[in-house]
């Protein structure tokens, strides 16, 4: 089979490392790729939302199997695209459609589900210039922390938790008057802060049925100690100690198996990954949010930890086989580190010389914001590598990825050096 990979991430990349590695895996083709993806397949210099560029590369490369890696192409309908076009149709996208992938492109939409099909999350309401004035008193009156989302896509960087309530209604009016994420701000969901840890949990489901992947934990913040700004995320570790039977139990009983139900109740076509956002309040899970495709990094520790063929597992889904079909998930830990531009996520240089990937041992290399120009690899992007390791323990996997991280080199080489420092041995 001819498989088709849409984006450029370090997700993309533990992806087409894994594809490829399947027999049934003939040609392995992504867009645009990094890097890292050129070693498992073919990078194509396309936009993974140009959806005619994607059609051309289907048709000229015969592709059997579309996984859009990020939510963008999703959102925007690329399924439905494929699906209403002759010349596509026939292709297996891994993914959902419009309708589905609401469930991450209106944080609104996603909130309202969860009421609607009784799944916990935070208690919120929803404002815009029409209830502007509403929305002030109501912030103005509500307990601290809180917690301020735009409604649509914002790369990650949408959520606002405000500590003070001046905080909140600078944040509130920079979102919705200011338009500070644009589009994605238009709507404001202000909701109550909930403490506890969390988790990143993910369903692949055929649209009926579901397998449980294994559970992971990022972290996203740049600083040491969870401080600082907001990033895409420094690092992952899987499994996590404190997701036990009991818990992933309550996980699949009162969220996962009510977001599949209410999927398919809704006539909404979803068939692919669904990330569900999850905090563990006193031992019981609550959403946080929906995406509707994996994480990053959390892919480059949940994949290496599957065993299964990847591609079998895409035709399963395809032929609604899922209830079938058994995951096979590896007993060792998992742990991925971040390399990042000095200056992310803020201003960052582009174009510096990456050294020393060709001496990592023991552990996997995902690259993410890297290119090969000139037959070297060059920075192009905020976080640049993700260092994958195993281990019997996340201590254990951690140290391997920390040790192979000293042998790469590029100025202003950054990353965090406390990933997992809650799980000590």
């Amino acid at each position: 089979m001819n498989i088709l990979i849409l984006g450029s991430g370090g997700r993309e990349c533990a992806f087409a490392w894994k594809i490829s590695q399947s027999p049934l895996c003939t040609k392995l083709f992504i867009a645009p790729g990094n890097a890292g993806t050129a070693q498992y397949g073919k990078n194509i210099a396309i936009a993974p939302t140009d959806f005619e560029a994607v059609k051309k590369v289907c048709i000229e490369e015969s592709i059997d199997i579309l996984l859009p890696g990020n939510e963008d192409p999703l959102v925007a309908g690329v399924y439905d695209f494929f699906k209403q076009d002759e010349a596509l149709k026939h292709i297996i996208v891994v993914g959902p459609s419009r309708d589905g992938a609401i469930l991450e492109g209106s944080k609104a939409f996603s909130k309202d589900f969860m009421q609607r099909h009784k799944i916990p999350t935070a208690a919120y309401r929803e404002f815009d210039k029409a209830n502007y004035e509403e929305g002030v008193a109501y912030i103005q009156n509500h307990s601290l922390p809180v917690v301020l989302k735009a409604d649509g896509l914002a790369a990650g960087k949408g959520v606002i938790i405000a500590e003070n309530t001046a905080d909140a209604l600078e944040a509130f009016k920079n979102m919705i008057q200011d338009a500070m994420f644009g589009t994605a701000s238009a709507k404001v969901v202000v909701e109550e802060f909930l403490t506890g840890i969390e988790l990143s949990v993910f369903a692949f489901t055929d649209g009926k049925n579901f397998l449980l992947l294994p559970e992971a934990k990022d972290y996203k913040r740049i600083g040491e100690g969870d401080t600082g700004l907001n990033t895409g995320g420094m690092g992952a570790v899987s499994p996590l100690p404190f997701a036990d039977k009991a818990f992933m139990e309550k996980v699949v009983q009162k969220i996962v198996q009510p977001t599949v139900d209410g999927l398919a109740q809704e006539g909404r076509i979803y068939q692919g990954f669904i990330f569900f956002g999850l905090i563990n309040v006193g031992g019981e899970p609550w959403v946080i949010e929906y995406n509707c495709r994996m994480g990053d990094p959390e892919t480059e520790v949940v994949i290496p930890r599957i065993n299964n063929d990847l591609v079998e597992m895409f035709v399963a889904m395809h032929e609604q086989q899922l209830h079938s079909y058994s995951l096979i998930t590896a007993e060792k830990a998992a742990a991925t580190v971040m390399l990042v531009a000095k200056g992310y996520p803020g201003t960052y240089e582009k174009g510096n010389e990456v050294t020393g990937c060709e001496q990592i041992t023991n552990s996997l290399l995902f690259h993410a914001g890297t290119q090969i120009i000139e037959d070297k690899i060059q920075t192009q992007g905020g976080r640049l590598l993700a260092v994958t390791s195993y281990g019997n323990t996340i201590q254990e996997a951690l140290q391997q990825s920390y040790a192979n991280i000293e042998k790469i080199n590029y100025e202003g080489k950054t990353f965090r050096k406390d990933i997992g420092y809650e799980f000590k041995d």
